[in-house]
């Protein structure tokens, strides 16, 4: 058969990426599908502030005229400073179960990465480590949650076949006895926490800008030795974080401070996929008034952050915001993460003492060049 790469540089193609899931995923029953409106804006290098310093490029592959197969690659020259390492990195790839199809589809991938300089190509991230991460590698049998990848059980194949190798796996994990099970929580989270001088408050939608920045602030120093992380600016945190009380509220957010200094961040989300599923990828502005009233029947959070800086660590801040989080999780049958790496010691301790226990499993894919 006839197989051709091309780089999205025309509408026609740019429709075809984003219309490439649904026929992918075609009578999958767990597929959730993006919304393709976030998925073009966040892919969108001259609206993402991400790419003022990164570059973008995008892949389709078609057998005779139809695709088949599809692939974003990075090149971040900060990330090659940072941690030494000339690495490119894919997302956002789909195929059909055509081993022809992603040979040529990366063989062109990896030809760009090369010219570039890039001495190996690793991912999926989408479309980078602070985005959704990693490759579903079991089990199947589920809808993936908010933030969850999700993908068919070929895939892993199809890279392996293709010389990829597992970097990294990670993990999701969930209890869904958490409300039921004896928990001890705050009453409530505005009020001034016992010892230490620090407090503990919702986020406050009146002060909106200035708590975005105390949440990136706080992240920032607490994630900065975190495998594969990059401090984002406060161009970025703000553009990801556009939508970010669509998929939670005030009250699964909240910041510990001393005096006028963050220094801690519990960030909950609820788990959206299920309500989101329905639309198909093709949710309007005039359906958001529907969405968000169906989002009130949600009963799934996910622990989607939690950070301490690093100059905190080892105080009774981590007490006051374990007390906080069992206090917001006990409201809910079912409790997850995302995803975590297995030799990130103190979490998965935190998570096991919550009655957190493995459920999904995610690898990171890697080539030499």
């Amino acid at each position: 058969m006839d197989y051709r790469v091309e780089e999205i540089e025309s509408e026609r193609a740019e429709v075809d990426f984003l219309d490439l899931p649904e026929k992918i995923y075609r009578g999958d029953a767990n597929w959730v599908a993006p919304i393709k409106a976030e998925v073009r804006r966040v892919l969108d290098s001259d609206k993402n502030p991400y790419f003022s310093e990164a570059c973008l490029r995008r892949f389709i592959c078609y057998r005779s005229a139809e695709p088949v197969a599809r692939a974003a690659v990075v090149i971040d020259k900060r990330y090659w400073l940072r941690w030494g390492t000339k690495a490119a990195t894919f997302g956002y790839f789909e195929s059909e179960d055509d081993p022809e199809a992603a040979d040529v589809l990366f063989g062109a991938v990896e030809r760009y990465c090369r010219e570039w300089g890039a001495e190996v190509l690793e991912g999926p991230f989408n479309p980078n480590h602070y985005s959704e991460v990693g490759m579903l590698i079991g089990p199947f049998d589920s809808p993936p949650r908010f933030f969850e990848p999700y993908n068919p059980a070929y895939y892993p194949k199809l890279l392996e076949d293709l010389g990829y190798r597992v970097q990294k796996r990670l993990h999701t994990r969930s209890n869904r006895w958490m409300s039921t099970e004896r928990t001890v929580g705050v009453s409530n989270p505005g009020l001034t926490s016992p010892g230490g001088g620090f407090t503990i408050r919702p986020f406050d939608l009146r002060r909106m800008s200035g708590d975005l920045e105390r949440m990136r602030q706080v992240f920032n120093d607490a994630f900065l030795e975190n495998w594969h992380f990059l401090p984002l600016s406060k161009e970025e945190y703000r553009f990801t974080s556009k939508y970010l009380f669509f998929v939670t509220q005030p009250r699964l957010v909240l910041i510990v401070e001393r005096g006028r200094e963050p220094v801690g961040v519990l960030s909950c989300a609820l788990n959206i996929n299920t309500v989101l599923q329905p639309y198909r990828g093709e949710s309007r502005t005039w359906q958001y008034p529907e969405l968000l009233w169906k989002r009130r029947s949600i009963q799934e959070i996910i622990v989607y952050a939690a950070g301490i800086k690093r100059q905190y660590r080892g105080t009774d801040v981590r007490e006051h915001m374990r007390n906080a989080m069992f206090d917001i999780t006990r409201r809910y049958p079912l409790v997850a993460t995302t995803w975590m790496t297995d030799d990130n010691v103190p979490p998965l301790r935190e998570t096991s003492r919550w009655g957190l226990r493995p459920d999904r499993w995610f690898a990171i894919y890697e080539k030499a060049l």
